[in-house]
């Protein structure tokens, strides 16, 4: 497994980045012990972030998790088709006891975000490597807490925004920005236009036999039932996540530091609220701007749920604008628009499938095609970052970074003035009211990992 990921991927294009990694995931597939697997959150991308797992690797997913019995028993169904030995893995209601069995290499964390400090964090106790989605935590001390944990137990911990394992984003950065296309880049834009805001008004209902609901809700604020939580509703409530800013903006906001080679923002503002979506239920702000500031350069990110995009070829994305050019990048494509006589002609990148290597991803339910070759690199690097004792590509800090920063956007709106966070003193410099925002409050009989630190 020893392979240095930046010496490889130098000089390569979209094209050949995953095929040539083909020698490296047959070593994997013949690797004579398998890498012993758990799942906590057996939904949507759990299952997807699994699936590409065992492709790319000799895994024995062991044991899943989940606490709607039905969407677990169907998770089992679909291992057991998709592992080598066929065997079906032990289910668990409760990650807990999942976890005390101390029998696994790695887990993956598919879990609603409000979950994903707590998982991470008693994975990593147990003795096992994560994987965690992102945004990796609900507040920022849950965030600071999963850092600590990671360097206390020495275990790698990859966060799921694979935006920098995205072979076109490699080839576009690799060949605009790191030779210098660009000049000197001192304005950035992001957005998402997507209408991705669930707004509305289902009744209440008994929870159905089959649902913990009190353990799905854990130690967030407990909302009379509705209806099952799982895809879009529970991404509605600030209760479980961070709105759009921490679903969508992470990923564009942490695929131009990775690209500038940017870490924390010396000062965050934002602007936002309900504006338009009134009617229904949901609580996270249908339109919002925020500014991430470093020296001679501000990253804007807008969102709205509503109306048409700015760009319609660009309607999630990333747009780096150079004194020589502007670089513009999405999951599906990037172009490279040159500006003046002597900086070459405009270049396109297009999205890499692996359709023809990986026919199953064509019968799979609900998968994101164009994000599945991303998704198997990072679980490359991943795999190589334990093998090799170092830090992986989106290391936990690198997530935090990104998560925290897309928090403290939301903190800012709220609290209607710029924001400045210092990572050695734990707190919003010169603002106490901020500060203690830095730590939600949880629900009686779960205690916060942020009071350990």
């Amino acid at each position: 497994m020893n392979i240095n990921r930046r010496h490889f991927l130098k000089g390569t294009t979209a094209a050949m980045v995953l095929s040539s990694f083909g020698a490296y995931g047959i070593d994997l597939m013949h690797s004579e012990k398998p890498i012993r697997v758990g799942l906590i959150g057996a939904g949507w991308y759990g299952k997807s972030d699994l699936f590409r797992l065992i492709q790319v690797a000799n895994v024995e997913v062991v044991s899943l998790c989940d606490v709607d019995a039905h969407m677990l028993s169907e998770a089992a169904e679909l291992v057991s088709q998709r592992q080598k030995s066929g065997a079906t893995p032990r289910l668990y209601s409760d990650y807990r006891k999942m976890l005390a069995e101390k029998d696994l290499d790695i887990v993956l964390i598919g879990s609603p975000d409000h979950w994903h400090a707590l998982h991470c964090i008693e994975a990593l106790k147990a003795g096992a490597h994560v994987y965690v989605q992102k945004p990796i935590s609900k507040d920022v001390m849950e965030g600071e807490a999963m850092v600590a944990a990671a360097r206390k137990y020495g275990k790698t911990v990859q966060v799921g925004t694979q935006r920098k394992s995205t072979p076109h984003l490699i080839d576009a950065k690799e060949r605009i920005v790191d030779t210098g296309k660009l000049g000197k880049i001192s304005h950035v834009e992001m957005c998402c236009y997507y209408h991705m805001r669930a707004n509305g008004n289902p009744p209440l209902q008994p929870v159905p036999d089959f649902l913990d609901y009190e353990m799905w809700t854990g130690p967030a604020p407990l909302r009379p039932y509705d209806g099952l939580p799982h895809r879009r509703w529970w991404r509605t409530f600030m209760e479980y996540g961070n709105g759009i800013m921490g679903d969508m903006c992470v990923h564009m906001l942490d695929t131009v530091r990775w690209m500038l080679g940017l870490g924390w923002p010396k000062r965050i503002s934002s602007t936002g609220g309900i504006y338009v979506q009134k009617e229904g239920e949901s609580n996270i702000a249908d339109t919002q701007t925020a500014v991430f500031e470093y020296d001679e350069l501000d990253c804007v990110w807008n969102h709205r749920s509503w109306g048409t995009p700015a760009d319609p070829d660009y309607p999630w994305s990333f747009k780096l604008y150079g004194e020589k050019g502007t670089l513009m990048g999405s999951t599906m494509q990037a172009d490279f628009v040159p500006h003046g006589d002597n900086n070459g002609e405009p270049i396109h990148f297009d999205v890499l499938y692996e359709k023809e290597k990986y026919p199953e991803d064509l019968k799979e339910k609900d998968i994101e095609l164009n994000a599945a070759p991303a998704t198997r690199l990072h679980m490359l690097d991943f795999l190589a970052a334990i093998d090799q004792g170092r830090k992986p590509i989106a290391d936990i800090q690198e997530g935090h970074i990104s998560t925290a920063s897309c928090i403290l956007a939301n903190m800012a709106m709220e609290l209607k003035r710029p924001l400045v966070y210092n990572q050695d003193s734990l707190s919003v410099l010169n603002d106490p009211e901020a500060t203690k925002l830095l730590q939600r409050g949880y629900r009686e009989g779960w205690e916060h990992p942020g009071q350990s630190i």
